[in-house]
């Protein structure tokens, strides 16, 4: 029995068709609505919350391993609290419930915003062209300036050391934006919509991608096929500048890509003026701090890591981003 959190998520909604199709019994964790997913008809759906402790036990009885993907992804101030409740106290429920359960293994969703970067307070808009180079070995910056996002991921991630300390058998994957096609409302997916509807501007700066199929396969190598604990891995399938992403996958859709710039004096005036009619009004910003400087100094993250544990290779991002592409032109989605 293996047990899903997240399964209405990008990443939850292709582990569990391929944990189905792998011939394991699935239970899975979900909030207000069964998510619409392939193979949903074979899987023991469990409606309540991550932090529910004594849910979190009963639904962990028979379960032999979890796949922790539940999690919260959000730049705007106003989900401060709500990531550090779903992403840190969430992990916390899991971790605590896996240990009273002795034997059972976990895989946690984190990300590479865990991994932290080289900017401080003082550094805040860098204006550099070497990319920094991040690997699994990379040390949190306690004097850095971080945003919500990458705090909650990083305090998810001690709640698995926490874990594995005490006994568990845990690893955890560190995977840059996930690309695959999902509801182009939500998350990475968007990144397609805005080239599909033919916007004029993008900002400078890099992008690392990965595919949800190779998330998927390595986590299954890693946690089923493999005996290896307290080790984390990056899951990147690449880096490419922003313009060229936005590009390939007008490209794709036959649309026409974004050629104008937007300079950094620019992102920095509209972040502050969306901060100041989110306060206002208590709309979400269009665009914030973290999202406005997102890219802006190169960063490279190294995948040899898992490539070596798992014997597998990243599909190239052109198949990537042509994959997406056609999946969501012949869905409901871009009509």
């Amino acid at each position: 029995m293996v047990f899903v959190t997240g399964g209405s998520g990008l990443v939850g909604s292709f582990l569990i068709p391929a944990l189905i199709e792998r011939g394991l019994p699935v239970r899975a964790l979900y909030r207000k609505q069964i998510p619409t997913i392939n193979a949903t008809e074979a899987v023991e759906w469990v409606e309540g919350d991550v932090r529910d402790s004594a849910l979190l036990k009963i639904a962990l009885e028979g379960a032999s391993h979890v796949f922790h993907c539940a999690g919260l992804v959000s730049y705007a101030p106003q989900d401060e609290e709500a990531l550090l409740q779903v992403n840190v106290e969430g992990t916390a429920a899991v971790v605590d419930a896996c240990l009273e359960r002795p034997g059972l293994r976990l895989c946690q969703v984190s990300s590479v915003a865990a991994l932290g970067s080289a900017v401080t307070e003082a550094e805040e808009v860098p204006i550099v062209s070497v990319p920094q180079v991040l690997d699994e070995q990379s040390k949190w910056d306690l004097g850095a300036a971080h945003g919500a996002y990458a705090t909650s991921k990083y305090l998810a991630e001690l709640e698995v050391w926490r874990g594995v300390s005490e006994g568990l058998s845990a690893i955890m994957v560190n995977p840059s934006v996930i690309l695959g096609p999902a509801d182009w409302t939500r998350s990475s997916t968007r990144l397609f919509r805005y080239a599909w509807e033919q916007h004029h501007f993008y900002t400078p700066g890099s992008i690392n991608v990965v595919d949800v199929r190779d998330v998927v396969e390595m986590m299954l190598r890693l946690t089923l096929d493999l005996n290896i604990s307290g080790e984390r891995y990056i899951l990147n399938g690449g880096t490419l500048p922003l313009k060229e992403f936005l590009s390939r996958a007008a490209a794709c859709f036959g649309k026409k890509p974004p050629t104008i710039a937007v300079p950094d004096w620019a992102a920095e005036t509209i972040w502050r003026l969306e901060h100041v009619r989110s306060v206002l009004t208590g709309a979400r910003p269009l665009i914030t701090k973290d999202t406005a400087r997102a890219g802006r100094r190169p960063t490279v993250y190294r995948a040899d890591k898992v490539q070596r544990a798992t014997g597998q290779s990243f599909r190239p991002l052109q198949d990537t981003i042509e994959w997406c592409c056609n999946k969501l032109v012949n869905s409901e989605t871009v009509r």
